[in-house]
Order: structure tokens, then sequence, then C-alpha cells
């Protein structure tokens, strides 16, 4: 298995200080004297008793069997599977093996952790009820209204204390597999930091693993498949989010809402019914995204909506239903260095919002490269369009844009490269457009085409006016088309004068 990135992280001096002082300033139990092992069922006949029985830094060793549930750790205690590492089916062989068992009856949470706890190495399953004949009504649907939550419970449950959920499986439950909560944002002690590592999670009614009300801590190397709602999912809580695969779930891979903003980094999202990534729910929702891999899910790869504001960087998004990288809703987004290629609509896509877009790289798409629609305002500069099935570039509508060297190119003809239709309006500054079929530029709005570079296959104009467009054209070098200009009647087509 992967080393945890607390681990790898706090090693050298300056990773150490920093775990040391973590140590040092939080509320953890202190480890006593004497820490005892107490064995299950050799020396206590269920876990829970055993859990009673022990102290803050006893160990409680669980052999394989099936033991009943729910079970309330106690603070500093370390309740573990017997076994290694060894692999099985989906998780640790150990955790396949040794199971809390809930029954399919409605209790509280499977296990409620305590400060200081770890629970390592456990299956939990059969607390409330899993339907596969809803799961999969609402796969086929995308989750498209999907009702909220019921509260249930989750199967493993963190509320307000920092403590390690690691190697454990959640399947089977009537709510989520893990869920951990801030507790009180105003406690003395400060947020809580929780550690849920290597679990795999699916075939819950809830998220496989939920982050809710201020939860942090880190989220990491876990398998989350097939659950009712989101893999992961964030509701106001903002933990480090790394190296998790989410597939099959029926809302998206990671959800991010309602005022989290997690640093999701280095997580495979694929074939989920809806995002890979869904970023939504007010201008508080500002998540880091970056260097994931979002591939093959029902609507967009990166889905951003609903006025949240997140910085997208460094990632991969292929092959999706629709857009790689999807806006709407009055969002604004940083989106910088992605690729984005193969998918069923654009590249990237706006809707509506703010939008910077830079360095990125958008090919084989099966519409556009980049596509503007509504009222958007954008700055496009140096991404690269390649090989896009129709428009490099299209503003369809009401959107505003200033393109700067930006590479666009096409091999076939067909549209043409740039579109500004409507009452949209452009300035493309210093562009190098390679190809277009119709017309490398065409102008249905108004533009400032300032020092670009067209080269067109042969055919058609290098910039089409069409009736009504006003354009202002200086110093832009047009080789390859049948005519430089092409001007509709009642179109303006202006150069400055010279001086």
């Amino acid at each position: 298995m992967n080393t945890p990135y607390l681990l790898r992280w706090s090693h050298g001096p300056t990773g150490l200080a920093w775990l040391a002082s973590l140590l040092l300033a939080g509320p953890l139990v202190a480890l006593h004297a004497g820490a005892a092992e107490i064995h299950v069922p050799a020396d206590h006949p269920d876990i829970q008793a055993a859990i009673d029985a022990g102290q803050a830094g006893d160990v409680v060793v669980v052999a394989p069997g099936r033991y009943p549930g729910p079970i309330v750790l106690r603070a500093g205690i370390l309740v573990r599977s017997v076994g290694n590492d060894e692999p099985g089916r989906l998780g640790l062989l150990r955790a396949e093996r040794t199971v809390i068992d809930g029954l399919g009856t409605d209790r509280p949470p499977g296990v409620t952790m305590a400060e200081g706890a770890t629970l390592d190495g456990f299956t939990v399953t059969g607390f409330g009820t899993f339907d596969q004949q809803e799961w999969q009504h609402q796969f086929d649907r995308r989750g498209e209204n999907q009702p909220r939550p019921d509260g249930n419970e989750a199967a493993i449950s963190a509320d307000g204390v920092g403590c390690r959920i690691v190697n454990n499986l959640a399947h089977d439950n009537g709510g989520p597999g893990i869920r951990i909560s801030g507790g009180n944002p105003g406690a003395a002690n400060g947020p809580v930091h929780v550690v849920v590592a290597g679990n795999t999670c699916h075939r819950n009614s809830g998220a496989g693993i939920s982050a809710v009300n201020g939860a942090s801590g880190i989220i990491e190397n876990n398998h989350c498949f097939n659950n009712l709602r989101a893999g992961i999912g964030h509701s106001g809580a903002s933990p480090l989010v790394i190296g998790n695969d989410c597939h099959g779930n029926v809302r998206a891979g990671i959800g991010i809402s309602n005022g989290a903003s997690p640093v999701v980094r280095g997580n495979r999202c694929h074939g989920n019914g809806r995002a890979g990534i869904g970023i939504r729910s007010g201008p508080d929702t500002r998540p880091v995204v970056e260097d994931n891999d979002c591939f093959e899910n029902g609507m967009a790869g990166i889905g951003i909506d609903d006025e949240s504001m997140p910085v997208v960087r460094h990632n991969r998004c292929h092959r999706n239903r629709l857009a790689g990288i999807g806006m709407r809703g009055t969002s604004s987004a940083i989106i910088v260095d992605n690729d984005a290629s193969d998918n069923h609509a654009a590249g990237i896509g706006a809707e509506s919002g703010r939008a910077v877009i830079v360095g990125n790289r958008l090919q084989r798409n099966h519409t556009v490269g980049i596509g503007l629609g509504g009222d958007t305002r954008a700055l496009l500069a140096e991404n690269h369009c390649e090989e896009n099935r129709l428009v490099a570039i299209g503003l369809p509508d009401r959107a505003r844009a200033l393109m700067w060297g930006n590479h666009l190119q096409r091999t076939a003809g067909g549209p043409p490269m740039v579109a500004v239709l409507g009452t949209s309006q452009a300035t493309l500054i210093d562009n190098v457009i390679k190809g277009g079929g119709v017309a490398g530029i065409l102008v249905e709005g108004r533009a400032r085409l300032l020092a670009n570079q067209l080269n067109g296959n042969g055919g058609g104009s290098g910039v089409l006016a069409r009736d009504g467009s006003q354009i202002l054209l200086d110093a832009n070098e047009i080789s390859g088309f049948s005519r430089e200009t092409t001007t509709g009647e009642g179109a303006a087509v202006s150069h400055p004068q010279p001086r």
C-alpha cells in the first residue's frame, strides 16, 4: 500500500517539526504507562466489552469473525483486527475477515469514534439498508432530482473528534459509509483533524465518505464506488483530499458544496453518474482542484455551478459525456493548464459567469475547444485548441472575451476556427490560427482583430463579416485563404487611420 501523505510529508526537519507541533498542540490523549493489549474473543467475548475494559493507550486486538454492533470507542484506544497488510478482494484481507454487523436494523452509527482513537481494519456493514433497485433507478437518471438524504447515520462516524479511520470497508449501509464532522466550530480547542485513509466504501445509501460542518484533516487513498450519492462529499468542510479513486457513484465522484474549500489533488474520478468532480452552492465554495484524472463521467469531467469560485489547474479531463470542464450558474473560476480531450461536448464550456482560462490544451473534442455562452466574461490566453470538430473558440450569444496568444489549429475544413455570434464581443490579439473551412474568423457581433496570424487551407475567407457585424482590423497576417476578408451587406469593417 502507498505510504499515507501525512507520513510521507513528515519526513525531514520541516515535516518533523510540523508533526511534533501538531502532537503537542492538539487535544490528544497521552499514552499511559503500562499500555495493554486486550484480545477479542480471548479476553472479552465482544468488541464493546474489550473497549469498556481498556483505557487510553490500550490496543484492542480483534480476531477474525462476525461481531454485533454498534460499538462506541473510548478516547485514545486503538481497535485493530488481527493480521498484516495482505490484500484481499477489495481491501485488506484482515478487514474482510473481521466484521462489525448491524444486521440490517436502523441503529445508531455502526462505530462511533472518540478523541485520539483509531479504527483499523474492519468491515462495517448492515447499519440500515442499501436498496440496489433504488441505486439503479437513480444511476440511470444520473441522480437528476434525487431526493435529499433522510439523515440516516453513517456506518462509521467521527463527530467533532480527532481520530484515525484506516483500512476499513464500509458497505451495504443505509447512510454514508464514513462521516466526519467538525462538530462545534466555536469550540475552545478549534478545528479537529481526522485521518481517513485506505478505506473502501461502496454500496452505501449516502456518500461513500461524507465530510461536513467544518471537518478538516486528510482523506487519502480511499476507494469509493457504487454509492447512492457522491463517492466523497463535502458540505462546509475543507480537508486535504488526495489519491482517492471514486467511480460508479450516482452523483459526483467528489462533490464540493455549501462553502466547502478543500484541496482536491491527485484523485481518479471516472464513470460517475454526474460530474467527476462537482463544485457548487455559493461564492464561499472555493476549492483548489489540481492534478486529478476525470474521465468517462456522465456529465462534465469537472463541473462548476451555482456561483462557486474554484481554482482548477493541472487536471486531465477526457471522454466525458459533456464538457471536459463545464461552468454555469454565474460561477467564477480560474482554469489553468488543464488537458481536456475527446469529450462529447466542449473541452471547456461556460454558459455564464466569469473565467480566466489560461494555458489549457483542448484536443479532439466533439463540439468546440472553448465555448462561451450566455453572458460569460472571460480572458483566454495561451490555450492550445487542436483538431476540435467544430470551432476552436465559439461565442454563440452574448459573451465577451479577450483572446490573447492562443494557438488554434484544425486540419480539416468545415466551420470557422473562431466564431463571434449573436451580440457577442471579442478582442483577439496575437493569436495563431491555422486551418478553417468557411473562415478563419467569423464575426456576427463585434470584434477587434489585432496582430493575429491566420493561415488557411486554400479556401474560404480569412475574416468573414456577416451582415450587421462591426470589426476593427489592424496588423493581421492573413494567408492561405481564397479571400482575406468577405464583408456582408451592412457590415462595418474598419482599419485604423495611418498616423
